[in-house]
């Protein structure tokens, strides 16, 4: 159904899509590529929310290469093409607007509000859907699952040494990963809209938990400025204080808790589970009302089991330094009552890179 140019000019798509990986929450990231006569004439992504979305881009691009007239062309976007009126209009009237004459999409918009191909068919363009799917649904994981789920997508980082272990018997962790992984880790804080931890991890380190890359940094990137994500502790008891490092930093930090005192920063309190912990799939829940798409999370062995056990981890970021902490160092998750082979928690590699001396693997469940 698709030629090789027609999958050729949607992966470019999809790369100007990922220069929005860092700014776009809580919308998609989406590229989109113009042709006319077998030449590209308008470029665009979704940058920021509240800017223009990337068909609106590209036809502005349109105009910024000699004004180009857009009539007759063919549009390559990676999502269908939004059709409601929210934060700006819809670009599914830009499209009709200007008068192109086809339409190529990547993936299907889960918002169920937007419906557009039909629209945009019952003004005489013709639409094509599916061109490069898996690619195109792949960089908006979190918009998905929010979208379908009600819950953002999670991900789970993890650092431990070949033996599997975080940190030394008396607690000590620092470093067991190098400075290049370290910096690593950065990218991913900055890609997701929101990091959760847990209060043991707070009250042991006292970390900032923010995103440590420059705004010169980011601009050379293409990216504008940096913007911190809301931070999430889970904190059943709430032992969360307000002179805690997390408070320093200019972002939103949200206290989970199953207690109800009165605080000086933002609790939201849940009714406990059996445990007594903070349930964590009503937290996530809260969490996509608030237009959270993708929570990083990095927390100590029984949160981040938690989340596996409840089938709530989307995928796992494991960083693997060459060498060993011994048998009395503690472990990577605290799973237990496991009895039977059966009961083990699978996982498939999705990627595999090297990062400084570490290993860098993604995983995902198989639930």
């Amino acid at each position: 159904m698709f030629s090789q140019t027609d999958r050729d000019l949607m992966q470019e798509a999809v790369g100007l899509a990922r220069r929005g990986l860092f700014t776009t929450h809580p919308n998609p990231r989406v590229g989109c590529v113009l042709v006319k006569d077998d030449q590209v004439i308008g470029r665009g992504w979704h940058k920021r929310a509240g800017l223009g979305h990337a068909e609106v881009e590209a036809l502005e691009d349109c105009r910024a290469n000699g004004n180009v007239d857009p009539r007759g062309a063919t549009v390559y976007v990676t999502m269908e093409p939004c059709s409601i009126h929210a934060k700006t209009p819809p670009c599914s009237d830009a499209l009709i607007k200007a008068g192109v004459a086809k339409v190529v999409i990547g993936s299907f918009d889960p918002n169920p509000k937007v419906d557009s191909m039909q629209q945009l068919r019952e003004a005489g363009i013709e639409v094509y859907s599916g061109c490069e799917e898996a690619e195109c649904l792949a960089i908006n994981p979190g918009f998905f699952s929010r979208m379908q789920r009600k819950r953002p997508w999670v991900r789970v980082k993890m650092a431990m040494s070949l033996d599997g272990r975080t940190a030394l018997a008396n607690g000590v962790s620092q470093w067991i990963t190098s400075t290049e992984a370290r910096q690593d880790v950065q990218w991913w804080r900055a890609q997701s809209d929101c990091i959760l931890t847990g209060i043991g991890t707070i009250l042991d380190d006292d970390p900032q938990l923010t995103v440590r890359i420059s705004d010169e940094i980011f601009r050379q990137h293409g990216f504008g400025e940096v913007k911190q994500p809301l931070l999430a502790i889970a904190d059943s008891k709430l032992q969360t204080s307000a002179d805690l490092k997390v408070f320093e930093a200019d972002r939103e930090v949200i206290v989970y808790s199953v207690a109800t005192h009165k605080m000086p920063f933002e609790v939201v309190s849940l009714a406990s589970g059996a445990d007594g912990y903070v349930p964590l799939r009503p937290m996530l829940e809260d969490l996509a009302t608030r237009e959270i798409t993708e929570v990083h999370v990095e927390a100590g062995a029984t949160l981040c089991a938690s989340l596996i056990k409840e089938q709530l981890a989307d995928e796992l970021l494991l960083y693997i330094a060459p060498h060993l902490l011994g048998a009395d160092a503690r472990g990577l998750f605290a799973l237990t009552g496991l009895t039977e082979m059966a009961e083990r928690c699978e996982f498939k590699f999705v990627d595999v890179k090297q990062i400084g001396p570490d290993l860098r693997v993604l995983l995902r469940p198989v639930y």
